[in-house]
Parts: C-alpha cells; sequence; structure tokens
C-alpha cells in the first residue's frame, strides 16, 4: 500500500499525517494513521499588521518542518504534499517562506486558495459520517481563516455544493481586538462586531439553512470541545464526534474570555501555542452558531479530529 505524508501550514500551527492509503471493498480509499503530530509555530505572527512573515516565525516553522521530514522519512512516505493558507497568501515576501520549505522537505509547499483550503477540508471530515445525516457543513475556524462548506456525502466521495473562506481567525481577530488580559467588555464588543461582518461575507455565499448537520474541525473547535468536557488531559477520542450544543459554546466562550493568561495557561487541554487566541477563537465560534440560528441552520456542533490533513492526504492518491 502507498504510503503518503500530508503537511498542513496554517496561521498557527503547522501539523503532519503520514498514513497508508487502504483500499474498501467498494473500491474507494480510506487512510490507515501511522504518525499525526501538530506543532505551534505561528507563522502569522503580525502579519495582519506588517503584510510580512517576521523572520523568527518562518524560523520556528523551518525547525518543526526539519522534524517532519525525518517523521516522514522514517515512515515510508513515498508522497508528499504540503500545503500553506491564509499567512502565506497575505504575505509579501512568501517567496522567501516557499524557498524555504523546498529546501528543507524537498518539495515546495504550495499556497492555495481558500475555496480549495474549503474542499480539502470537507472531504477530511465527513468520512465517517452517515450520508442520510447530510447536507453537511464543515466549518474550520482557523489562524487566519475560516471556511464554511457545504455538501453532501454518499458513502464514497464528497460532493461540495458550496464554499467561502473569509480572513478571521484565532490570531487575527485577537491581534486586532482583544489586546487586553482578561479582554475589556468594549473590546469584546468590537470582536463580536468585527467577525459578524467578515463572516457575513461567508454566510450569504453558503445557504446554511440547507444543512442538516454541523462539523467542527481542527484545533479552535477540538480545544472548546476538550474545555466543555473539562478533561484532565487532552483525548483525542474523546473530543472526536463529541456533540457541544449552543448553551456549551456560550458557556465555554464567556468562560475563556473572562480568563486571564496564568488563567487559561493552567487549563492542561490548551496547548501553550494557543493560551493566547483561544479566548478570539471561542468568540468566532459563538458567533457563528449565533448566525446559523438566525438562518435556520443546524444547532449542536459535531467535532471532528479529521480535516484538511486527511483531505490532502487522500489526494496524495490521484
Amino acid at each position: 500500500m502507498t504510503r503518503v505524508a500530508a503537511i498542513d501550514c496554517g496561521t498557527n500551527s503547522i501539523r503532519l499525517l503520514v498514513a497508508e492509503l487502504m483500499p474498501n471493498y467498494d473500491g474507494t480509499l480510506f487512510l490507515r494513521d501511522l504518525h499525526r503530530e501538530m506543532r505551534v509555530v505561528r507563522l502569522g505572527q503580525d502579519v495582519d499588521a506588517t503584510g510580512r512573515l517576521a523572520p523568527e516565525a518562518i524560523e520556528r516553522t523551518r525547525q518543526a518542518l526539519a522534524a517532519y521530514t525525518i517523521a516522514a522519512r522514517r515512515k515510508g512516505a513515498e508522497r508528499v504534499r504540503m500545503v500553506a493558507t491564509s499567512a502565506t497568501r497575505d504575505a509579501s515576501n512568501r517567496d522567501e517562506f516557499f524557498d524555504m520549505t523546498e529546501q528543507t522537505l524537498g518539495v515546495r509547499a504550495e499556497v492555495i486558495s481558500g475555496d480549495t483550503e474549503a474542499r480539502l477540508t470537507f472531504t477530511g471530515a465527513v468520512g465517517e459520517q452517515d450520508p442520510d445525516d447530510g447536507p453537511f457543513l464543515v466549518v474550520d475556524v482557523g489562524g487566519g481563516s475560516t471556511e464554511l462548506v457545504l455538501g453532501e456525502w454518499d458513502g464514497r466521495k464528497a460532493n461540495v455544493l458550496a464554499a467561502k473562506s473569509v480572513d478571521i481567525g484565532c490570531v487575527r481577530i485577537t491581534e486586532r481586538t482583544l489586546k487586553s488580559d482578561p479582554p475589556t467588555a468594549e473590546e469584546i464588543q468590537a470582536a463580536r462586531e468585527f467577525a459578524a461582518d467578515v463572516l457575513a461575507e461567508a454566510f450569504d455565499a453558503v445557504d446554511v439553512s440547507r444543512a442538516k448537520t454541523w462539523i467542527g474541525v481542527a484545533g479552535t473547535v477540538t480545544t472548546l470541545s476538550a474545555v466543555a468536557q473539562e478533561l484532565a488531559e487532552y483525548d483525542a477520542e474523546r473530543t472526536h464526534l463529541s456533540t457541544l450544543t449552543p448553551a456549551d459554546l456560550e458557556r465555554t466562550a464567556e468562560t475563556l474570555l473572562a480568563a486571564d493568561h496564568d488563567t487559561r495557561a493552567a487549563n492542561p487541554v490548551i496547548h501553550p501555542g494557543r493560551v493566547d487566541v483561544i479566548g478570539g477563537g471561542a468568540l468566532i465560534v459563538r458567533v457563528i452558531a449565533e448566525e446559523l440560528a438566525r438562518r435556520g441552520g443546524p444547532s449542536d456542533l459535531v467535532v471532528s479530529e479529521h480535516d484538511i490533513l486527511d483531505g490532502i492526504a487522500l489526494s496524495l492518491a490521484e
């Protein structure tokens, strides 16, 4: 069987999946995980303000990528694909970053559009879902962008009906509006207005009233699940396919936004690299839930540990 390595480099984190492409009885493929890893490198540090990738952010990413290269080789990966999303799309010195990835990994990273990012995320997220629970709305709140994808899943392939990426994420909203520790009521209100204004474009492009199931992916949402469950330590088996109600989201967002840095850092389920931005991420998810309710979309959020990484890995079969 073919072994592949998928790398997703976002605004806040860089993640690796090494997996084996396995055949189903019907000729489709599924992934057998060999290795998953995530490191917070904050590549998008100050990009929103300066328009450039900071040298220290590129170096943090290079160190993580060097470790991932060794891990992929040890696991026997035959094909490698690395995609880079919001932070690199916005940076004027992105060629410096891409030269680094080619020198370190041996493969040049691809800067993908928001729509491509959304489609890869959808493919990775719906594989374990019952087709009768569709259409599905998959939402990915990243560091610098948020994707909404509406689509169907027949048990063998995904059919994307609409997708939109907008420039708001946990790093971007924190750097722009949530500057106090903890943020003030005025800052939180400004952040809510900013989130609602930017997300309106996505909701206008994606008819969420058609969705029966809302799936949230990536680190912001999985961390919210772990916090809401009050886990003693982060446990992907407990967060994967868990459900958060609107009341859960409201309570968790209020708790995180009211806490100061030290309180959040003491929570064992919050990765150190997310401590400063998880409040902003929670606020975005809460605004999404409120807009779904207003537009007749699904209310409960199904949390998935499978996302764009799985979509990238599956794309290597093509």
